[in-house]
C-alpha cells in the first residue's frame, strides 16, 4: 500500500480524486442505483418530480381509470388512492425473481398502465396503513 503521508500535496490530491472517482463509479453502478435510473427514465416528468420529492409516484389504471400510488419498495407498496390522495386499498403484486426496488416498481407501473385487471387479478389485497406507519421506512 502507498504510504500517503510520504506523498506530496499534488500526489495526495490526485489520490483523493481517484478514490472519489472510484467510489462514485461503483456507488452509481450498483444494481439498486441502476434500477432507480431505469425507473426514472420511464417516469413522466410529473411522476419523476413526485418520486424525487416523496419517494412515490401515481399511475392511472388502464381499465378503471383509478389512481394508484407506487411507493419505494418491493412488496405491499402499491395503494389505490382517492381524489384526496388517501389510500383506500393496498395491493401486493411483484414480478418473479429477486429484483431491486426500482425494477419492481417499474414492472408495477407498466402492469397497472397496460393491464390493470390482469395485475390486480394476481395481487393480494390488504388494508392500507395509516399515515403515521409510513414514517418507519428508511430513505434510499
Amino acid at each position: 500500500m502507498i504510504a500517503v503521508f510520504r506523498l506530496g500535496a499534488p500526489a495526495r490530491a490526485r489520490l483523493h480524486a481517484l478514490r472519489e472517482l472510484y467510489r462514485r463509479f461503483f456507488g452509481e453502478n450498483t444494481p439498486e442505483a441502476r434500477g432507480r435510473r431505469l425507473l426514472s427514465e420511464w417516469l413522466s416528468e410529473e411522476q419523476r418530480a413526485q418520486f424525487e420529492q416523496h419517494r412515490h409516484f401515481d399511475v392511472i389504471g388502464s381499465d378503471s381509470g383509478k389512481r394508484y400510488r407506487i411507493h419505494y419498495g418491493t412488496a405491499a407498496n402499491v395503494h389505490e388512492v382517492d381524489e384526496a390522495g388517501i389510500a383506500t386499498m393496498g395491493w401486493c403484486f411483484v414480478p418473479s425473481g429477486f429484483l431491486v426496488p426500482g425494477d419492481v416498481m417499474l414492472a408495477q407501473k407498466i402492469a397497472l398502465e397496460t393491464d390493470e385487471k390482469g395485475a390486480l387479478a394476481l395481487a393480494n389485497r390488504f388494508p392500507p396503513a395509516t399515515h403515521s406507519e409510513h414514517f418507519y421506512r428508511r430513505p434510499f
